[in-house]
């Protein structure tokens, strides 16, 4: 193979995330993106070393045996989806052997599959699960008409339209359909993000499972001085249409030269600033910028699991440390068995929810503090590991002083830090509990604790993100 050659195969596997790894010839093989397992596929090769290639798809010549027809007309323009053109049933096997081939690979867990491995437990829904989506104003193509929806496929700039988007209700297709039809009639600009010119940037839909409350948050530059209120009342006026009830809109500010939804200032159009959700028997307020899991039937079976992992952890008297804590849904679960749970978390507004939330659901035995996980707990090792808890940082946060006898882990994609990851070692706890939603990061941190004195006692995937590439993933360490 050289550069640049066009070459034909057969997809023999996907790696994680959607990697399918191509058979050219006894001796070639070459990876690329977004194919399945079985798939007769030409590919452009962009770099070769070692008889391994990489790269980018040019078309499917010969569909897999088990592929069908997407539901949705978007797919493979959108760079939402990945998977589907598969069955359900064949997305949880496909998911199930990468994470099991992920963690086989790791020294010492060459046999995980020995009765540790629990495999995979399948999303309640498949379609229509997300409660939270983020869609970027833009256009389609180069000059094109205004365009709300989600990025294509491998670029930067375009947009595609998501109104028809199957991984969420209608209610989102229509709040998204309305919105583009009243600012393309207003000939109002989106935000150019090479020229940073423009007002329009993103739009954010909540809605909660459970109580049906719609939160719509438009963000927009302050490059012009337009009044939203029309905006709210069209959205107000679609209410005989929807099927849930909007109790908040927003308009958000952000001047950021990122690409990010972000706010510098947000004000209130209508309603209040939270949508509030119910699961496994509590009660959540959820605001703007709050993280919490985009699938709430998934959820619940997460922490279902999660909490079976956990099982008894020291008749109420264990100290528990729930780090990368979020809106606090793990600790407020591990509250009625545990003398005092200490989340940390860096976002400070999911910290001031967490907070919330607990008060919310009776539960005065959690602690939240805003923070990096890894200052958090150096301070915490500074100020002692037996006495009470009540010392401060320089910000005002309180300090933990208690040792912990149970871990939960549950970081953002990129796993934990080194460095961190050290620390919590050293805290030498029996049990530790994590929970990864990026197989890769997971491995790499397994392979630090299982190189310092921990053993995997058993590992399950979780479904949390149907058609899509992502998957979570629990795992239950003991010390040795």
């Amino acid at each position: 193979m050289k550069r640049g050659e066009i070459v034909t195969g057969i997809v023999e596997r996907t790696d994680y995330p959607c990697k399918g790894v191509v058979r050219v010839d006894d001796e070639n093989t070459v990876s690329v993106k977004n194919v399945l397992p079985g798939q007769t596929v030409s590919v452009r090769v962009k770099k070769v070393r070692n008889g391994r290639g990489e790269g980018s798809l040019i078309d499917v010549i010969k569909p897999a045996d088990n592929e069908i027809k997407a539901p949705c007309e978007s797919f493979g323009i959108c760079g939402g989806c990945a998977y589907m053109n598969l069955s359900y049933e064949d997305q949880l096997k496909l998911k199930e052997e990468q994470v099991l081939r992920l963690l086989k690979g790791v020294r010492g867990l060459e046999n995980i599959d020995d009765g540790r491995w629990q495999g995979i437990k399948g999303s309640p829904v498949h379609l229509g699960y997300r409660n939270k989506m983020e869609y970027t104003f833009g256009d389609e193509y180069k000059d094109g008409p205004l365009s709300l929806g989600l990025h294509k496929r491998g670029s930067f700039y375009d947009v595609v339209s998501a109104g028809g988007c199957k991984i969420c209700d209608e209610d989102y297709g229509l709040i998204v359909d309305q919105t583009l039809a009243f600012f393309t009639e207003k000939g109002i600009s989106y935000y150019h993000r090479l020229r940073h010119e423009g007002y329009l940037r993103h739009l954010m839909v909540r809605k909660a499972l459970h109580t049906d409350e719609i939160m719509v948050a438009i963000v927009t530059t302050t490059q012009l001085d337009f009044d939203m209120t029309q905006y709210k009342d069209m959205l107000l006026g679609l209410t005989d249409r929807l099927k849930g009830k909007i109790v908040s809109i927003i308009h958000t500010y952000n001047d950021s030269l990122a690409d990010i939804v972000q706010s510098d200032r947000s004000v209130i159009l209508y309603g209040r600033d939270y949508i509030t959700e119910k699961m496994l028997g509590m009660e959540f307020r959820i605001s703007e910028f709050s993280f919490f899991q985009t699938n709430t039937r998934g959820a619940e079976l997460l922490y279902e699991t999660a909490r079976d992992y956990i099982g008894d952890i020291g008749k109420g008297e264990a100290i528990v440390y729930d780090l990368y804590s979020g809106t606090g849904t793990i600790a407020q679960m591990m509250a009625p068995v545990a003398r005092k749970v200490y989340g940390v978390e860096i976002v400070e507004e999911a910290v001031e929810a967490a907070r919330e939330n607990a008060l919310l659901n009776g539960l005065d035995n959690c602690e939240f503090i805003a923070g990096d996980v890894l200052k958090v707990l150096e301070e915490a090792t500074a100020g002692g590991s037996d006495s009470s808890p009540g010392g401060e940082t320089g910000s005002g946060e309180a300090v933990i002083t208690e040792a912990p006898d149970f871990i939960i882990l549950d970081p953002p994609r990129d796993g934990i830090h080194p460095k961190a990851l050290r620390r919590i070692i050293d805290y030498n706890v029996d049990r530790i509990l994590y929970i990864s939603c990026k197989p890769t990061s997971l491995v790499r941190d397994l392979e630090v604790f299982l190189a310092h004195g921990y053993e995997v006692v058993k590992a399950v995937a979780i479904e949390q993100f149907p058609n899509t590439s992502h998957v979570e993933t629990i795992v239950s360490l003991s010390r040795v």
